[in-house]
């Protein structure tokens, strides 16, 4: 009976032992969850740094800095990320030349809080606009856009950019119709950077954006007429208030989101971009456009900015009805004095 028992506490305790074993087994042979980076990015933003919402005007004009440069020059530091040749064809006295792939290292460099605006110019506004975003996004609060880009400085800048790109050709296409639904409400893009820090995720999704320039944020008038009506390839998004929206007209199948209920909150409108196809976003100049864009490829989304926005495709209408944001070249172009040479 001894020699039993033993047998069955010996056969007990190996089962046991197998069965534990197995149990480790199984645990080892599970793959863990995978890190929704996108979530932990957004929640970091909407908590502890939610500047798209909270953070003042993202663009400077010509006349307030030119003020700053004759009162507080040495507050002011202007990085100018146009080409090199047109750089030396003409530019704004004090600015440094940055290529626009190296803007983040270069801002990086400097003390940036012993500047009371970082000023960023490029040739319309667009790039800055959205280079912007993403120093905001880094923590540089004091960055600016110089409103309409260096076009805004002097005729002779004007007129290889904004004078070339103010248009009224699609007027006849726009639409006044009530603006479509927004998509259903779906999940964030998926981000793989390996992180699981929201301020290390931040970092290697701004290596990567800075890296791509603004080549892929870039989408003109006729690209998305010609694409969108001929495969439905964009989801866009017009940034207007409501009645501008329905008074103005608006590209056929675009999407009302307007600026006052801050739809690109999680509580908000968010989650009804598209993560399947680009979403374009327009606005008056092309310039907020380019800086929401910023925060949302941030997360992880494929948005683009409509180059010059509304003026690039009702100007007139724009002009005749005083619609904010219209470039006027009377008033939005300065004429200061300016620079040459490397």
């Amino acid at each position: 009976m001894k020699n039993i028992r033993k047998r069955l506490l010996w056969i007990g305790l190996l089962g046991v032992m197998l069965l534990t074993l197995m149990s480790g087994c199984a645990h080892l042979g599970q793959k863990p969850e995978p890190v929704n980076e996108a979530q932990i990015l957004l929640d970091f933003f909407e908590n502890e740094r939610d500047y798209l919402h909270t953070g003042g005007s993202f663009v400077i004009t010509a006349q307030n800095l030119r003020v700053n440069m004759l009162t507080r020059p040495e507050k002011q530091y202007l990085i100018d990320v146009r080409s090199p040749e047109a750089f030396a064809k003409g530019h704004i006295a004090g600015s440094v030349h940055v290529d626009i792939t190296d803007v983040y290292n270069h801002v990086k460099g400097i003390d940036a809080d012993a500047y009371e605006n970082i000023v960023l110019i490029c040739f319309a506004g667009q790039a800055t606009g959205y280079q912007t975003s993403l120093l905001r996004a880094a923590g540089y609060e004091n960055t600016v856009s110089l409103k309409y880009g260096i076009s805004s400085w002097s005729h002779v800048f004007a007129e290889d950019s904004w004078l070339k790109n103010i248009s009224s050709q699609r007027q006849a296409e726009f639409v006044h119709t009530e603006s479509p639904p927004k998509k259903a409400p779906g999940p964030l893009p998926r981000l793989n950077t390996g992180k699981t820090d929201p301020e290390e995720i931040l970092e290697a999704r701004l290596e990567t954006l800075f890296a791509e320039g603004f080549g892929p944020v870039m989408v003109g008038h006729c690209c998305l007429f010609n694409d969108f009506y001929a495969n439905g390839g964009y989801y866009i998004v017009n940034y207007w208030a409501p009645d501008f929206y329905r008074k103005q007209g608006h590209v056929p199948g675009a999407v009302n989101y307007p600026p006052g209920t801050q739809p690109f909150r999680s509580e908000n409108d968010l989650l009804t971009l598209s993560t399947d196809i680009p979403n374009v976003i327009y606005c008056y100049t092309g310039q907020t456009s380019a800086y929401i864009a910023g925060y949302l490829r941030i997360l992880g989304y494929d948005a683009r900015s409509l180059l010059f926005g509304a003026n690039a495709m009702i100007y007139d209408r724009m002009r005749e009805n005083n619609v904010p944001n219209t470039f006027l070249p009377a008033t939005e172009i300065m004429n200061y004095e300016y620079v040459t040479g490397e």
